[in-house]
Order: structure tokens, then C-alpha cells, then sequence
């Protein structure tokens, strides 16, 4: 429980509070927190820090050395707060309660994972945004990732993909539509055939394949339930985020050889102007969106990986035809 008596309101500039879901991976949070702490508003920044606990022997030596780390260190925040799970939550139940929660306190909320190494100017971004579009409902999420280099655009655009890796959003649009899924039947009653081909960008990006795991990952239930509500996205032209674990994480396991994946590339560090004049998706960004850029992690992508599809589609794949 927070509790009304953890809360500290910003006097200054009221910024928002971060979210962050942490578990085993040490390596990971600490380099998160020391890209967090060198953002222009750190010191006026409340981190919130929900520790799953472990499954087994191992993991809870793992998990414990990650609240260690968190109770002993000090860091350049307005106030940590860390909040203990007695048992494994598992990730979709930690990400949900747990912005439910702060979101019981709070107007907004930034979100991050273990594994999201940030620009210093991202939690300018945030909070711009966050202010900005306060009142412009249709607005429902502010990612601080982008699937395209775009900066021809300006310095953000408008589209209905949500990307999770570091994202913001508030407690009237979370609380009045967000909805997890516990079958595919229930995640696709509100969806109609044309909502289905969008997000799945007319069969090219086979999101909704994961309505079948079990539990259902939130990303895609909050996917779900912002088209449901015509709801938009906010995304930067350049990424403002890192992701220094994609290779251990949750949902994806895989390694990189022969360098990084395209996903891990340098985030842009300056402040961005976050106002657009027109609140809509952009359709040549959406045309844009294809599966590479929505699924650009892994073996495939890495260039081991693409050498070795150069050789199936030179030598195999065309003497196949």
C-alpha cells in the first residue's frame, strides 16, 4: 500500500511519478537507474520500484540483491519508494497493479521496465507531453520509442501502434479503458474487422497471436483497448529509449552475435517540442509500419542473422521458384 502520508507533491513543476517493474536482473537496473538519474528533472522525480519476488532459490537471491541495491543506494531522485512483492506476481499482474496503484494517487504516471536505459531529456519529453495533452482525451499514451527514424516529421508524431518501451499516460484514461484480456474471444468482442486489420497492419505484423498465451501480456490488452476507444499515441521522430536487455528478458530470449540488434540503437539527447497542431494518426508514418520495423529484435535482424538469410533467399529460397 503507498498510502497518502508516501505522497510528496511537486511544489515546482509537478512531475509525473515513475513506475518502475524490476525482478532479477541487477546488471540491467543499474544501468537503467544511472541513465534515470542523469535526466534534467531527476531531482524533482518520484520513482516508484515494484520488486516481483522470486520463484525459486535462485531467483529470490537474484531479486534480493536488486532490493539490496535499491534500499542501500542513493540516487539522484526526489524520493525512492520501494515496494516488496512477498510472492512472484509474475509480470503482467506487477505492471498492472502496480500502475492501478499509483495511479489511485496520482493524475499520470511514467512507466518504465528493468531494462530501459533513458535520455537525459526523457523525462522532459514525459512531462511535456503529459501536461500538453491533459485534456485532449483522444490522446491516450506518450511512448518514449519509436519503430522509425522519422525526424523529417519534426520531433513527434501521432500514430495508433503503442510501443511499451518507456511510456506515459494518466489515471482517467488507464482507469476508465484498460482492460485485461483473460481470453482472445473477450480481447477481440469490441474489435471490428476493419480494427483488426489495422492493428495488425493488414495481416503484416501478427500481434494478436499473442491472445493466446496465458497469462495475456498487458502490452497488447492496453493495444487493444486503446483502438477500442479511438484512442492515439504520442511517439518521438527519434528514440528517446535503450533497451540494454532484450536479450534476457520476460518475453523474449534470444542472443546477439556479430553485434547489436537494430533495436539498440542511440537514443537522441535534446529537447524536443512536443506540440502538434493536428491530433491524428499520420498515414505516411502508418504506411511505414511494416513487419520489420515492428519486429526488429533477434537473430533474424542481428548480422549474423542477416547474412544468413542472405544466403536462404540467394542460394535456397530462389532455386526453390
Amino acid at each position: 500500500n503507498l498510502g497518502r502520508k508516501t505522497v510528496i507533491k511537486n511544489m515546482d513543476r509537478n512531475c509525473a511519478p515513475i513506475a518502475m517493474f524490476v525482478y532479477n536482473r541487477l546488471d540491467n537496473v543499474m544501468k537503467t537507474i544511472e541513465c534515470l538519474t542523469k535526466n534534467t528533472l531527476a531531482d524533482d522525480t518520484e520513482l516508484y520500484v515494484f520488486s516481483d519476488g522470486g520463484k525459486d532459490e535462485v531467483s529470490w537471491q537474484q531479486v534480493n540483491a536488486v532490493r539490496k541495491f535499491f534500499r542501500t543506494g542513493s540516487f539522484n531522485l526526489k524520493k525512492v519508494t520501494l515496494i516488496e512483492r512477498e510472492v512472484n506476481y509474475y509480470l503482467e499482474r506487477n505492471i498492472i497493479e502496480g500502475i492501478s496503484q499509483i495511479l489511485s494517487d496520482y493524475d499520470r504516471v511514467i512507466v518504465l521496465e528493468d531494462d530501459i536505459c533513458t535520455s537525459p531529456y526523457f523525462l522532459e519529453y514525459m512531462n511535456d507531453a503529459l501536461d500538453f495533452y491533459k485534456d485532449t482525451k483522444r490522446v491516450m499514451h506518450i511512448s518514449g520509442f519509436t519503430h522509425l527514424d522519422v525526424p523529417y516529421k519534426g520531433d513527434v508524431y501521432f500514430t495508433r501502434h503503442m510501443a511499451g518501451w518507456g511510456w506515459a499516460t494518466w489515471a482517467d484514461r488507464w482507469n476508465g479503458c484498460f482492460v485485461h484480456f483473460k481470453s482472445r474471444e473477450e480481447a477481440l468482442r469490441k474489435m471490428t474487422p476493419d480494427m483488426i486489420r489495422q492493428i495488425e497492419y493488414g495481416g503484416r505484423f501478427h500481434c494478436l497471436e499473442s491472445l493466446d498465451r496465458n497469462p495475456i501480456p498487458w502490452d497488447i490488452c492496453w493495444n487493444i483497448n486503446i483502438r477500442t476507444n479511438n484512442g492515439l499515441c504520442l511517439s518521438p521522430t527519434q528514440t528517446l529509449v535503450r533497451n540494454c536487455g532484450i536479450n534476457n528478458g520476460t518475453h523474449f530470449h534470444s542472443m546477439s552475435v556479430f553485434g547489436h540488434y537494430e533495436y539498440d540503437r542511440d537514443f537522441v539527447c535534446r529537447k524536443l517540442d512536443v506540440r502538434k497542431d493536428v491530433v491524428e494518426a499520420d498515414d505516411e508514418v502508418e504506411n511505414q509500419l511494416n513487419p520489420a520495423a515492428l519486429t526488429d529484435h533477434g537473430f533474424r535482424y542481428n548480422l549474423l542473422g542477416k547474412i544468413v538469410r542472405f544466403f536462404y533467399v540467394r542460394f535456397i529460397k530462389s532455386k526453390s521458384h
